[in-house]
């Protein structure tokens, strides 16, 4: 009786609705793109890290949350205020002023994942750490940043203060227009921003890997980091960078975020947030740029259709059970192809 009770219950919680799946299918494309594509830039540092040191850099989400809190406090000093209203005084100064913003929160982000290398892991790779360590040590700077943020951070003030446990009130740089349809699903001008803008950073990222110099030092270094030293190559500047455009890439993802979610600023708003990056990496192939693109962006839309048919409260586990399902069939991820396999 118990469990046929429990089934009862579970039915009750679960929505089968492929109806609404149908009806506004092009919709839940085109808005789990735009999350999917932030997804992306966050999953890029993950699989960076990953393939150069074999470190899950569960910290990575927290350098996410401080570049929001970067180029939040950049537009209070541009001398923005939270408010209803969106910002309207022509493309050109909203351009200026998006530009600003992201540059403060890649700089915040980028020096704070910098900062966590020199920090916390390289003392551990000096002393011959274990690959455990490094997991634990990444887990508990993840707790440090987040309640540094929580504690610390509201201490110095403001107006409004930082940090605390509630998000800061939202800042809208961008008004929201629509632009044209696409199959009867309206495409707003934030979409592009957003879908345009992590394509464009991950296809940098790719060329500079796979294309430049510094590339084929951060891929000689994750293929076989004693013959890079014995080369020329400075293994912890290859590291030290490989951070560093990790961070710089999690600081513009957290300007997108906040673009699409103004009010999501807060101590621990990238906890969820980097744990679906960090699944995106690995659904598309650990250690692969493109695979965490392809990743991301699967991720978003397969988690956008499961809300509608499940229900909104089943979205985060349809997105971990798709990981699941995949790696089940293909544990090297879609593309599976590592990073020390990238062509010259």
């Amino acid at each position: 009786m118990h469990a046929l009770a429990d089934g009862l219950v579970l039915a009750s919680t679960v929505d089968f609705d492929l109806r609404s799946l149908y009806d506004g299918f092009w919709t839940l494309t085109i808005e789990g793109l735009t999350y999917g594509a932030i997804y992306a830039l966050v999953a890029v540092g993950y699989t960076l890290v990953y393939g150069v040191l074999k470190l899950i850099n569960f910290a990575h989400s927290e350098v996410f949350m401080v570049g929001m809190f970067g180029q939040y406090v950049a537009l209070l000093l541009l001398g923005f205020t939270p408010s209803g209203n969106a910002y309207a005084e022509g493309t050109a100064m909203t351009l200026v002023y998006l530009v600003i913003a992201c540059i403060f929160g890649m700089a915040v982000s980028g020096v704070t994942a910098v900062g966590l290398e020199r920090v916390a892991y390289r003392p551990l790779r000096k002393r011959g750490a274990k690959p455990l360590t490094f997991l634990i040590t990444a887990i508990g700077m993840s707790f440090v940043l987040q309640e540094f943020v929580h504690y610390v951070l509201p201490k110095f003030g403001g107006d409004p203060p930082l940090g605390g446990s509630t998000a800061q009130p939202g800042i809208r740089l961008v008004e929201q227009k629509k632009l044209f349809e696409i199959f009867d699903a309206s495409v707003f001008n934030l979409t592009l921003i957003i879908i345009g803008s992590a394509l464009v950073l991950t296809f940098l990222a790719d060329t500079l890997i796979n294309r430049t110099k510094l590339g084929r030092g951060i891929r000689s270094v994750a293929q076989d980091p004693e013959a890079a030293t014995l080369m020329g190559v400075s293994r912890e500047r290859v590291i030290m960078l490989t951070f560093l455009i990790g961070g710089l890439l999690a600081g513009a993802a957290a300007l997108l975020y906040t673009l699409r979610v103004p009010t999501g600023i807060v101590y621990n708003g990238g906890f969820i947030l980097g744990i679906k990056a960090f699944s995106a990496a690995v659904l598309g192939g650990i250690g692969n740029i493109r695979g965490a693109l392809l990743g991301g962006l699967l991720l978003g839309v397969m988690e956008n259709y499961g809300s509608v048919v499940f229900g909104n409260q089943w979205k985060d586990v349809v997105a971990f059970v798709l990981l699941i399902l995949v790696l089940m069939i293909r544990p090297t991820g879609i593309l599976g192809e590592k990073l020390t396999r990238a062509r010259v």
